[in-house]
């Protein structure tokens, strides 16, 4: 299947699912939550695929929504976005017993933060970076993040992370429970590659033991995103929201009003 925004390649029982925007550090545009999710069905109904890996192209793993198609003038409804092309993806790995790793090459921010959260397993690189940036353009946190985020790292962590927006480096990661393991640069993929094998090649047990996971722990998650949706909507229509994604886009701090 030919894609245009991301690529997709199969071999030993591994579907490997590469963000394919470098130049804008793999940000979300519609047609790459489309794909997204095509690659991932795709991949479900393949009988010789085990398991999935989600990594970035370049220097990023995935900046989030590219905010480029989301100025003031053009923002349309956010939470109409939301439950359009972001909460079918974060289902789609939650729900289906396929087990999802998320290899985390670069920069995580925003929605491509929550994307890695929602993955069962995440390995990083030492140059990944973890960021709740919401806070930065006045929205609240979307792509399961105010569900999944509490339950790795706990609430009060969860609510520093969300409510300072600040940076996570790999191995503070690692030391908080968001990700599994950390590898230098030079073995990231090889080391990538050699557990999502493990994966593929484990006993058909490994997809119950998912199955028996998100039984017990994910059974409000719909709910979750479906509020998610209707506070980001809220946000959305915000002048804090437009001055954020006007500062961004200019590289300057936005002057935030509380309106």
């Amino acid at each position: 299947m030919a894609y245009e925004t991301i690529i997709c390649e199969k071999e030993n029982g591994v579907a490997t699912i590469t963000l394919n925007r470098p130049q804008a550090l793999n940000a979300f545009v519609p047609q790459m939550n489309k794909e997204v999710l095509e690659a991932l069905k795709d991949g479900e109904r393949d009988g010789a695929v085990r398991c999935f890996v989600i990594t970035g192209a370049g220097r990023a793993f995935c900046a989030g929504q590219d905010l480029k198609d989301r100025t003031p003038d053009q923002k349309g409804s956010l939470g109409a976005s939301l439950r359009e092309k972001y909460n079918p993806m974060i289902r789609q790995i939650r729900q289906m017993e396929k087990i999802v790793i998320a290899a985390v090459n670069g920069v995580a921010a925003g929605a491509g933060c929550n994307l890695a959260l929602s993955c069962d397993l995440r390995v990083a690189s030492e140059e990944a970076k973890f960021i709740q940036s919401f806070v930065r353009v006045g929205l609240a946190p979307d792509s399961g993040g105010s569900f999944i985020l509490p339950r790795l790292v706990g609430l009060s962590k969860a609510m520093e992370l969300l409510l300072l927006g600040e940076p996570v480096d790999a191995h503070e990661a690692q030391r908080i429970g968001l990700v599994a393991k950390v590898f230098s640069a030079a073995e990231f993929a090889k080391s990538t590659k050699e557990i999502a094998e493990t994966v593929a090649h484990a006993p058909r047990g490994i997809g119950l033991i998912k199955r028996a996971v998100n039984h017990a722990n994910l059974s409000s998650l719909e709910s979750d995103l479906e509020y998610e949706a209707y506070l980001q909507e809220i946000a959305g229509r915000s002048a804090d929201y437009d001055e954020g994604v006007r500062a961004f886009l200019e590289k300057r701090p936005p002057v935030f009003t509380g309106k």
